[in-house]
């Protein structure tokens, strides 16, 4: 078993091994918020070390033009699906946080202080006495700037997040020849993770298609909810040098690893649907940066004096989970996807 997963215990090594040397400096001594952002941001970029330490070790050989289609580097097989997913990436996860951020209101688990931004103030601090701009406005443009520019620059570092959890170990744990080691290409794949064959109107199967009939992508069988769980523990667990510091949720303090690790399963799944349906590992990028920006911005508009509680408010609390899989739930329906070849 240990030989036929080869690979993927040493993208797991060197992902989780560098993640927590990296962080070392927070565990052996005082650090100040700046470090720890900082780690945080170097640590994003070794599960693409795997995906490299992967290429080199157990794929010798393999063009790197070759493993960068593989493992999603380019835009797909078809761009007029990646771009409206580049899109949707963009504004959708917005969209997502707002809606998040609306219902934890609802529900009581945030209380909002639109008017008068006192949590945003407080964040400021002495720095509000030296911006000339209003506090109103100096929010509202920072909002724009993380919904239209910092995803673009948040994607530098979840770049190196993406390319090795969705680009190549979703894929990897699909069984795509693709990214298997070179010993397992071409052999029979293991009982369960053929693409089933779509069925079209009156019986018949996708496969069996007339004369100048496009033949439809094999859609991915329910195996790929095992692929989707597993690779979001892991995502969830490599976090664990910063969770277990109360990353996210400080008022948990260790406790925040476990809750985080249920966030990343269903946020994993949104990042891996775009990841196969538009067999390109970008979408995926820019709603990892997306996320990144705006979803601390969104829990500032509550109030001081009743500040929200992370593990229920917003897109990374309870909340925010519910509508997450309810999304997840509604893509994976409407729009099945395929294993990317």
């Amino acid at each position: 078993m240990i030989r036929r997963h080869s690979d993927v215990w040493l993208f797991l090594l060197v992902a989780f091994g560098a993640s927590w040397l990296i962080a070392l400096p927070l565990w052996t001594g005082p650090f100040s918020p700046g470090a720890f952002q900082l780690v945080g941001m170097v640590m994003m970029f070794t599960p693409s070390l795997g995906v490299l330490a992967v290429w080199l070790i157990r794929r010798r050989g393999t063009p790197f033009k070759e493993w960068a289609r593989a493992t999603g580097l380019t835009l797909g097989p078809d761009r007029s699906t990646t771009a409206p997913l580049l899109v949707a990436a963009l504004l959708g996860v917005p969209v997502l946080v707002a809606v998040a951020l609306l219902a934890s209101a609802a529900v009581g688990a945030v209380s909002l202080d639109v008017a008068g931004l006192s949590l945003y103030r407080e964040q400021l601090g002495a720095a509000l006495d030296k911006v000339p701009l209003d506090p109103q406005v100096m929010y509202a443009l920072q909002i724009v700037q993380a919904v239209l520019i910092a995803p673009f620059i948040n994607a530098i570092p979840a770049f190196g997040e993406e390319w090795g959890w969705r680009g190549w170990l979703l894929p990897r744990l699909l069984g795509d020849p693709a990214v298997a080691p070179v010993h397992q290409v071409g052999s029979v794949p293991a009982a369960g993770s053929v693409p089933a064959v779509a069925q079209v109107p009156g019986g018949s199967s996708a496969g069996m298609t007339g004369p100048g009939e496009r033949r439809p992508a094999p859609v991915w069988p329910a195996p790929v909810w095992p692929a989707l769980v597993l690779s979001g523990v892991i995502w969830g667990l490599w976090h664990a040098p910063l969770t277990l510091k109360g990353y996210n949720y400080p008022a948990l303090g260790a406790w925040a690893a476990v809750l985080f690790i249920g966030f990343c399963v269903i946020f994993g799944a949104l990042l891996g649907w775009l990841r196969l349906r538009s067999r390109s590992v970008w979408p995926a990028v820019i709603a990892h940066g997306s996320i990144n920006a705006v979803a601390g911005q969104a829990l500032l508009l509550g109030d001081a004096d009743a500040p929200p509680n992370a593990a229920l408010a917003g897109i990374t609390g309870i909340v925010g989970w519910v509508l997450l899989a309810a999304v997840v739930l509604a893509v994976y329906r409407l729009r099945p996807v395929a294993v990317p070849r």
